[in-house]
């Protein structure tokens, strides 16, 4: 194996020991593992990273024999001078706090609450940076007392915790970037990020869609200072795929998502990702009822790129009257869905999430937007209203339909929509459906792409290329002349086949075709008779 793939599995294996020592304490599969988890291992990483920094900038502490001895002969004037100058994505531990000290104190009595005071500690030191905000303006800090969650033994969990914590490094693995990360927080939350009937986007959108969203949104390799935003952004996928594209230093992140567990999940993911300068714009709110980011004069924040897979039926009967206001009047141009008197949990919230997308673009903005299939067609409603202003005022840049079960999750077909302010010339559709291998993944059904498949989507999108059964290119007066349409298969021509014949083959063709139907017209006479005899015998009986 590569170094990198050592680390991976490494890695994985700490995960598992984590996650071995909650199922000892009874927490395994508990609502309260996650918790741990995840702050357990954020913390584990953020303390590697900090004693990295200071071996990067102080030779001698890099060169020292024990790195915990040379750092206690500095002087608190030194030790403040070198951690002033570490970058600003490494959150700043006192020497008392680092995973080496509590190493040493894991025999004191009450170990929990030394466990627990060192997080809370960490979590304070850096509250300014890796904090999370509600849309209250509370925020919600890195760490809290992890002991809490275990009813018995908590000393000998902490310390059992500590012990698996310090038998490995992260500190080989700094260099690495998105796609080593990616693979370790998608193993990490695997068993947590599921979408269990919670608000919102809880569950992952699958790597072909993220991908292909972020490579047919990003085409110009010199962007540069854009920002991008997800305001339903679960853990972060979709996210942290456009930035990987754009690079991690030349965008800042903006979301909002109604979940608490969602906003937690992408600060980590952030970290991991080298994109702590955009933790302060994680807001944790209702983007549909209050939606956070807005500009000094209160009118919402326009990004320059958006991605999204918002929760496509939702319940918000509970403040549907409340969004019918003149302040949304703009914003939701073609309309709040209807509250049902049965099944309020079909409403249909993702057609507000198109309209609050479109409403957020910038003057040169991009968008992609998982949809739906039945959006692209529908004859009425909002769903049509919306696809009319997006050909009336020129923001569509296309639509490519998936193939069915792309999510394992849902039965749901769904496309991608995508927009683009600038786009005032031809509109591309793709037909994606018959691609993929269909594969078992747990009870359910999922359909994969393989790379050349992904990449044939997005050569195909990006050249606007018209290929047969696959792919279209129209005006946006071709589809008004559709009714709106953006499926791709209603504008792919019907194929005639031609065959050359001479006169006395068609002749011939003609009495084989008058003789068999000659045939039939006599069978036809024989069965009426048939009938008749039969019917007559059954009335004289």
């Amino acid at each position: 194996m590569t170094n990198t793939a050592q680390f991976e599995t490494q890695t994985k294996t700490l995960i598992d020991d984590l996650k071995s020592v909650c199922a000892n304490a009874g927490l395994g599969n508990d609502g309260n593992e996650f918790k741990i988890i995840t702050q357990v291992f954020l913390y584990k990483f953020l303390n590697d990273k900090y004693v990295y920094e200071l071996k990067q900038i102080d030779p001698a502490l890099a060169a020292a024999e024990d790195f915990d001895v040379a750092l206690n002969e500095l002087s608190d004037d030194d030790l403040e001078l070198l951690t002033m100058q570490i970058s600003q994505d490494t959150a700043v531990f006192a020497p008392k706090n680092l995973l080496s000290r509590l190493f040493e104190n894991q025999n004191k009595d009450n170990f929990a609450t030394i466990f627990d005071e060192t997080f809370l500690a960490v979590a304070s030191a850096n509250n300014d940076i890796f904090s999370v905000l509600t849309q209250g303006g509370e925020k919600v800090v890195l760490f809290e007392a992890i002991s809490k969650y275990v009813t018995d033994n908590r000393d000998a969990f902490c310390k059992a915790i500590v012990n698996k914590l310090v038998a490995f490094s992260f500190e080989h693995i700094f260099t690495q970037k998105f796609d080593f990360f990616a693979g370790i927080f998608e193993y990490l939350i695997k068993d947590y990020n599921t979408n269990s009937g919670g608000k919102y986007a809880e569950y992952f959108t699958p790597h072909a869609v993220a991908k292909i969203m972020a490579a047919c949104l990003v085409t110009d390799a010199n962007v540069d200072n854009v920002t991008c935003y997800d305001p339903s952004a679960g853990s972060g996928t979709l996210l942290m795929n456009i930035a990987h594209a754009i690079g991690e230093d030349k965008c800042t992140i903006y979301s909002q998502d109604i979940s608490q567990k969602s906003s937690g999940l992408l600060r980590l993911n952030l970290i991991l990702n080298n994109l702590v300068h955009s933790i302060h714009n994680i807001i944790q709110g209702n983007t549909i009822l209050h939606p956070y980011h807005k500009q000094e004069n209160g009118q919402l924040e326009q990004f320059d790129y958006i991605v999204s897979n918002p929760p496509f039926k939702l319940d918000f009967s509970d403040y549907s009257a409340d969004l019918d206001s003149k302040a949304n009047k703009e914003r939701f141009f073609a309309g709040i869905p209807n509250i049902p008197k049965t099944k309020k949990e079909s409403m249909a919230i993702y057609l507000l999430f198109i309209q609050h997308i479109m409403h957020s673009l910038s003057a040169k903005g991009k968008a992609a937007i998982v949809v739906p299939t039945g959006f692209i067609t529908a004859q009425s409603g909002i769903d049509k209203k919306i696809r009319q202003k997006l050909v009336e005022s020129k923001m569509l840049a296309g639509v490519v339909s998936m193939p069915s079960n792309i999510f394992a999750t849902t039965g749901t077909n769904v496309s991608i929509l995508f927009l683009d302010k600038t786009n005032t010339e031809d509109v591309v559709l793709i037909d994606a459906s018959n691609l993929g291998t269909k594969v078992k993944e747990g009870k359910n059904q999922k359909t994969v792409l393989s790379d050349a498949e992904e990449q044939q989507i997005i050569d195909v999108f990006n050249a606007k290329e018209v290929k047969d059964d696959f792919s279209v290119v129209v005006s946006y007066d071709d589809i008004k002349a559709k009714n709106y349409s953006l499926s791709a298969g209603q504008y792919f021509e019907v194929k005639i086949e031609y065959v050359d014949i001479t006169e006395e083959e068609f002749t011939a063709k003609m009495k084989g075709f008058e003789s068999n139907l000659e045939g039939l017209f006599a069978e036809s006479k024989s069965l009426e008779k048939e009938i008749q005899l039969n019917l007559k015998s059954l009335k004289y009986d």
